[in-house]
């Protein structure tokens, strides 16, 4: 197989015109940096986890590009153009990806949150009651839906109306693109909460296929592209990081993150991302064990 893409924590392989492998490794990055450690078990469990969910979708009559997995930490999938060139996309371009991703917040946590305090983002345009300063945790009033662009050298926010514009997709695309990240988020949120998890916000993307029908593609629902928190925990008003969001804040902690952002700020050389201790290390490869255990109901051996 020749390897096409090399991201920052997944591999592309080329298996046919029609079909990619996507080998899930043990790296793991943060604040799109590589971190110099590799977490025991997680490209399994993110592997896993990802089937689990696309074949949750295909249940709710939601079309995928699954196919099966192979091995631990590898999984088939159906091939769809990658097309860059926004000019070249319209209403009859077929079997491509979206140069788009939709993000859906259904707590305050996170950037939203950052945004909120910053006076970026209205509590009211969120659904909150004019003069309510939400705090962090709290449930939005209605689920949030962001897009992002996909395929450009930095991810940037961008409206419906460009969204659709930059994607080919016509309006009534779009709508059912939004509507069906809500469909399976509702089934998502359904099923982790019978297992003490509490859904917080996660990203998915979409490609259109061949016969211009809307197709679910690359991953979600797992500790990298979604938020979860402890049910039990939130409940008595704590808010235990359940994922990749565990080890940002542990850069946070250490003061990485606020010396990373003050360079990408001035302009000056960024530092180095520093390899997480054996003892954090440690931690962080049980919870990707523990969360692929809670997430599918499924024992890891």
């Amino acid at each position: 197989m020749r390897l096409l893409r090399k991201g920052k924590v997944k591999e592309v392989y080329e298996v046919s015109d029609t079909e990619l492998e996507f080998l899930f490794t043990d790296q793991i990055s943060v604040f799109d940096k590589v971190i110099p450690s590799l977490v025991p078990y997680k490209g399994e469990t993110l592997c896993r986890t990802s089937a689990h969910w696309l074949q949750m979708a295909e249940d709710l009559g939601v079309k995928t590009h699954f196919h099966r997995v192979v091995g631990e930490n590898r999984m088939r999938v159906r091939r769809v153009q990658v097309i860059t060139d926004y000019a070249k996309l319209g209403p009859q371009t077929r079997n491509y990806l979206l140069p788009i991703e939709v993000i859906a917040r259904y707590y305050v946590a996170g950037s939203l949150y950052d945004r909120i305090r910053e006076d970026r983002i209205a509590p009211e345009s969120l659904g909150f009651p004019k003069g309510r300063t939400p705090e962090y945790g709290d449930p939005l009033p209605e689920p949030f839906l962001e897009t992002t662009t996909k395929l450009e050298k930095v991810d940037r926010e961008i409206t419906a109306e460009e969204a659709i514009k930059i994607s080919g997709l016509t309006k009534a695309e779009y709508d059912e693109l939004l509507a069906t990240v809500l469909r399976i988020d509702e089934r998502l949120s359904a099923e982790v909460r019978k297992r003490g998890l509490v859904h917080v916000d996660g990203k998915k993307e979409f490609a259109m296929d061949a016969d211009r029908h809307l197709m679910l593609v690359d991953t979600f629902g797992t500790a990298d592209e979604d938020r979860f928190w402890d049910l039990a925990g939130y409940e008595r008003g704590e808010f235990i990081e359940l994922s990749k969001e565990f080890v940002r804040q542990y850069y946070r902690k250490t003061g990485y993150h606020e010396r990373l952002m003050e360079a990408r700020k001035t302009g000056h050389l960024e530092p180095n991302i520093p390899p997480l201790p054996d003892n954090v290390l440690k931690e962080v490869g049980g919870l990707y064990i523990s969360l692929f255990e809670r997430l599918t109901g499924q024992r890891f051996r």
